[in-house]
């Protein structure tokens, strides 16, 4: 009686030993990703100040990756506050421009309006 057969290692064809390559792991990206999560957890329990010391060292872990588009950001900064600036000034005008056609209409208004007897 036969339990068990022992294979003939002459007819067998040679196995591959080798183990396919695996990716690297970005340790950066998941420091991030983990940092941001528990920032995100800690403001949900009522810690603000310790979630959002965690959600912005998660920020800037993540920053990490991308140096050239934050650069480019960088870059760019002064011309996106000289636009708001601009916009700014020309809703502060137009805010005085009303307020002053305002007082003007109220004057105009309490000169012909008669007095209402109470």
């Amino acid at each position: 009686m036969v339990i068990a057969t022992i294979p003939n290692r002459e007819n067998k064809s040679p196995r591959v030993s080798e183990f396919p390559a695996t990716a690297q792991v970005d340790w950066v990206n998941i420091a991030a990703c983990g940092t941001l999560l528990a920032g995100g957890l800690l403001m949900l329990t009522g810690q603000k100040r310790a979630g959002l010391v965690m959600a912005a060292s998660g920020t800037a872990l993540a920053l990490l990756d991308h140096e050239d588009t934050v650069r480019r950001w960088w870059d760019a900064m002064p011309e996106y506050v000289d636009r708001a600036q601009y916009m700014l000034e020309q809703v502060q005008d137009v805010v005085e421009d009303i307020a002053e056609k305002g007082e003007n209409l109220r004057r105009v208004l309490s000169r012909r309006s008669p007095s209402i007897p109470a």
